[in-house]
C-alpha cells in the first residue's frame, strides 16, 4: 500500500499515521509527535515503510513496549535514539533477548525468529535507552509524558501528550478482542491493576496502536476500556463454567477462552496456554478450584 492511501489525522502536535484496516494486525497505527525542537515518532509500524518518504526528519524513536509490531520500521531510523520502559529494554539488544518476552517453546521458538526478522525487520540496538514511569521528553512546546502501564508487557507504557490533551494507549487497543497477556513477559494482574488505574486518566483524545486508532471524549474512552477490562471477567467465568467436571490444561486450551476455535495463527496455542495457566493459577488461590487428581482441575462448588 502506497503513502497516498493511508490516512493521517492531525491534532495538534500529533499526526495519528493510520495503517491498513485501523491499524489491523500486523498493522498498527504510530504517532508523530513535532515540538518546536525535536520530534518523536512513536512505535514506527509497517505502515510507517510506505510513508519513509514523506516523514520529516526524525530525532528519535519512543516505544510503548518491545513487540514486532511496534518495531517493525526501526530499521530506518537506525542513527537516532530509540527509546523503550527500563522493563522492556533488555528485548532489544539481540534476537535471542527479544524472543525471550514472548518464552515460545520449539518449534514455534524457531519459527517466529525467522518471522521477527523477514516480516518485522528485526534489528537490535545496544545502544536504546532506557525511560521510568513519570519521565518527560520536551520537544519544545509540547511534552510527552510516561506512564507505565505493565501487564501486556513487564515495560508497557502510555503516553501523554501535552498540550494536546491525548493519550497514546499503545496495546491498551480497546478492541473487542480484549487484553493480551499470553506471553512470557505479560502478567494477567499486572494488567487488571494497569485497567484499574487507567480510569482515572484524564484527556480528550485516546488514541489505540490496533482497531480503535482515535476516540474522543472521556466517557466514550471509559465505555470502551470497560468492555475490555470485561473480556477477562467473561474469559474467567467461561472457565469456572467449564471446569464443573475435572479438565486438564490440555483440554482448557483445546477448548478455547482467548482465540476462537477458526483463528489461525502459529502462536495461538501457547498464548491461549500462557494465558489460561493464569487464570487457573489465580483461581486455586483464591480456593474457587481445586486439583482433584494431577493436573485435573474442577470448579469448588461442582
Amino acid at each position: 500500500m502506497s503513502a497516498v492511501e493511508l490516512e493521517d489525522r492531525k491534532i495538534g502536535h500529533v499526526t495519528v499515521l493510520f495503517g491498513e484496516r485501523t491499524g489491523k494486525y500486523p498493522h498498527g497505527n504510530s504517532l508523530l509527535v513535532r515540538g518546536a525542537g525535536e520530534t518523536i515518532l512513536i512505535d514506527p509500524s509497517l505502515s510507517v515503510i510506505p510513508r519513509r518518504d514523506a516523514l520529516p526528519p526524525i530525532d528519535r524513536l519512543l516505544l510503548s513496549h518491545c513487540h514486532e509490531d511496534h518495531i517493525a520500521a526501526n530499521f530506518l531510523f537506525q542513527d537516532v535514539p530509540w527509546h523503550f520502559h527500563d522493563e522492556d529494554l533488555p528485548g532489544i539488544r539481540s534476537l535471542e533477548d527479544m524472543l525471550a518476552i514472548y518464552g515460545f517453546p520449539e518449534p514455534l521458538r524457531s519459527l517466529w525468529k525467522g518471522v521477527l526478522v523477514e516480516q518485522f525487520h528485526f534489528v537490535p540496538s545496544s545502544d536504546a535507552v532506557g525511560f521510568r514511569d513519570g519521565d518527560v521528553f520536551d520537544l519544545g512546546q509540547v511534552r510527552i509524558r510516561v506512564i507505565h502501564t505493565p501487564g501486556h508487557t513487564r515495560g508497557h507504557s502510555v503516553f501523554l501528550v501535552e498540550p494536546d490533551d491525548l493519550v497514546y494507549l499503545g496495546d491498551i487497543d480497546l478492541s473487542s478482542f480484549g487484553p493480551y497477556y499470553g506471553e512470557a513477559w505479560s502478567d494477567l494482574e499486572a494488567f487488571e491493576r494497569t485497567l484499574e488505574e487507567l480510569r482515572h486518566l484524564q484527556a480528550r483524545w485516546y488514541a489505540t496502536f490496533h482497531h480503535v486508532g482515535l476516540l474522543e471524549g472521556r466517557e466514550a474512552f471509559l465505555a470502551r476500556l470497560e468492555r475490555f477490562a470485561a473480556v477477562i471477567r467473561d474469559r474467567e467465568e467461561r472457565l469456572l463454567g467449564f471446569l464443573t467436571e475435572p479438565r486438564t490444561l490440555d483440554e482448557i486450551v483445546e477448548h478455547r477462552f482467548v482465540f476462537r476455535r477458526k483463528d489461525g495463527g502459529i502462536h495461538i496455542e501457547s498464548v491461549e496456554r500462557r494465558s489460561m495457566a493464569q487464570h487457573v493459577d489465580r483461581l486455586l488461590r483464591e480456593g474457587r478450584i481445586r486439583e482433584v487428581s494431577p493436573g485435573g482441575y474442577r470448579a469448588a462448588s461442582g
